[in-house]
């Protein structure tokens, strides 16, 4: 026998289950996988639970955005070009789901290789090893020389670099973010936090240049935000910092401005790992000021492709 006293659970009070509100019901279950089913099967058949009717949600939601002419911005982090998945971002503007995309810089320069070159993504260990990070001459001459060019005749960076990649009649511009936005009249604003790129380590960086053109393009994006009220759809996908931290300061913006009548909007997070700031930012905070956050994780390569296919079926439904 314990020297130590037990809780007696003699008179505890128990339930019905009847009584019991339950969260989980057999009718959310996921269906079972059928060989050569469609991608609307593939949806539907997902479970009604946690993350599984989310995807729907944000899809319908951007649906609605578009059809009843509100905002849809989507920010974008560096890994979303590096993982391939440009052309699907490129069509759902193309398409009319997406009004404007904030990007940072390391984005930026990935997407003007691909479009240059056809490929991106160096490997930083053996560049650092040899002195070569970061060092190569025509990404950083394209870069640094579009932006102080295009600043000067009063152009922000993204519309800088997706002119010159024009001009230059880049041989992989199809499959680039900058170069097909400015093609098609969407904004694509690039967010640069000096010192953090390898083009700010070649002597053609021009500092002046870089911070008024991307004050520029805060000004232009904050424009862009303002029709995200009532309806709109703000997007971040895979930016863990900066852009959060942008998407935050435009909304102060637009509060201080708007004040409650910039309110009624969807903020939405996507990335393999979820943060403090990108969570607060464009989830908790949008709900704070009466509107909605949504936060899901998985790896860009797939939850970006399931979205986009996602909100093809949601227009369909939509009629």
């Amino acid at each position: 026998m314990s020297r130590y006293p037990e809780f007696d659970l003699s008179a505890v009070a128990a339930q019905p289950f009847a009584e019991r509100d339950s969260k989980v019901h057999v009718a959310d279950f996921a269906s079972r996988a059928v060989a050569g089913a469609t991608f609307r099967a593939f949806l539907d058949s997902l479970p009604k639970i946690l993350a599984g009717p989310q995807i729907r949600d944000i899809a319908a939601s951007v649906v609605r955005a578009k059809r009843a002419s509100r905002a849809v911005v989507v920010s974008l982090g560096g890994h979303v070009v590096k993982t391939g998945l440009a052309p699907v971002l490129i069509d759902l503007a193309r398409q009319g789901y997406v009004s404007a995309f904030a990007v940072n810089g390391a984005l930026a320069i990935h997407d003007c290789e691909i479009a240059l070159f056809g490929s991106t993504s160096e490997d930083v260990v053996s560049g650092l090893r040899t002195g070569t990070f970061g060092m190569a001459r025509e990404t950083a001459e394209f870069y640094n020389g579009s932006i102080a060019e295009g600043v000067g005749q009063g152009l922000g960076v993204g519309e800088s670099l997706g002119r010159a990649l024009h001009i230059v009649k880049a041989p992989h511009a199809p499959s680039s973010l900058l170069a097909s936005a400015y093609a098609l009249g969407i904004p694509v604003t690039v967010h640069i936090a000096l010192g953090t790129d390898i083009v700010h380590c070649h002597p053609s960086a021009d500092g002046p240049a870089m911070g008024e053109g991307t004050l520029r393009d805060f000004r232009i994006l904050t424009h862009c935000m303002q029709n995200l009220a009532n309806g709109g759809v703000l997007m971040n996908l895979g930016s863990a910092v900066v852009l959060p931290e942008v998407l935050l300061k435009a909304v102060a913006l637009l509060r201080n401005r708007h004040g409650g009548a910039f309110t009624d909007f969807l903020g939405v997070n996507f990335d393999f790992i979820q943060h403090y700031r990108s969570n607060q930012q464009v989830v908790t905070r949008i709900q704070s000021i009466g509107g909605r956050g949504i936060a899901l994780t998985g790896h860009h390569e797939i939850m970006i492709p399931l979205l986009a296919h996602a909100i093809l079926e949601a227009d369909v439904d939509a009629g």
